[in-house]
């Protein structure tokens, strides 16, 4: 792939987006992982006004580290980005205290996590005349449904999502992201056991793109599963109609 027309392809279409809509700011999560970080760069390659936000949780501190540096590293190679952080760790503990034991679980708790940081992104947008820019990727966007409803997955616009997480990769690479973001072991962070994506789906994302493309390989059954018990997310709310 060409990277450098990919890269002034989806800047120019971030552009577009921004004029057409009359806004003032994009606004992007930055987690310490490569997803974040090329959504984060392209945004910033806009030359138009962007709120980098990291939002720790309880978060490991590779994680933080990671996320840190990139909010540093867009600050100094980008005048038109302001970092921002928001410790969320005691407004999670305060939101838990008010909930029954009954509406506990630590699955339940793993998505909640990711719904204060879409709050948190939409307070920013809202004040700062902006849109929230998803960074989801092609395998968890549209192959298995690997994010949470209304949390990550609550957002104005996709940049990157029609991008395998090998193309993310390659992509950050040509941006100059700092090659420990590129090559850190996906996760989404929102587990104290510090699990990874492929604990979780059982599978590398190289295999579940090999079973997207091509429709082969040892990932089909994990991708066939995924995506059949996350069509929830993917397909329009249920209505009823008169």
């Amino acid at each position: 792939m060409n990277y450098e027309k990919l890269e002034f392809d989806i800047v120019r279409w971030l552009k577009d987006y921004y004029y057409m809509y009359a806004l003032d700011s994009f606004v992007v999560g930055v987690s310490g992982g490569i997803d974040s970080a090329v959504t984060s760069t392209l945004c910033a390659k806009t030359e138009l006004p962007v709120h980098a936000v990291g939002m720790p949780l309880y978060q490991d501190p590779t994680q933080e580290n990671l996320s840190d540096r990139h909010l540093e590293w867009l600050s100094l190679n980008y005048p038109n980005v302001r970092q921002h952080k928001f410790d969320l760790s005691d407004t999670f503990d305060s939101f838990l205290e008010t909930m029954s034991p009954q509406f506990t679980s630590k699955h339940a708790e793993a998505n909640s996590r990711s719904r204060l940081r879409m709050i948190t992104l939409y307070q920013i947008a809202a004040c700062q005349g902006g849109v929230v820019v998803g960074t989801g990727n092609k395998v968890e966007d549209y192959g298995i449904g690997f994010y949470t409803k209304y949390g990550d997955g609550g957002v104005d616009i996709a940049p990157i999502a029609d991008l395998y997480k090998t193309e993310v990769r390659e992509l950050g690479g040509h941006l100059g992201v700092a090659f420990d973001i590129i090559d850190a072991t996906p996760t989404d962070g929102l587990w104290d056991d510090k699990r990874t994506d492929e604990d979780q789906l059982g599978v590398s994302y190289t295999l579940l793109e090999e079973a997207m493309e091509s429709g082969t390989g040892p990932g089909v059954d994990t991708l066939y599963r995924f995506n059949k018990a996350n069509q929830h997310k993917m397909q329009p709310i249920p209505t009823f109609k008169l």
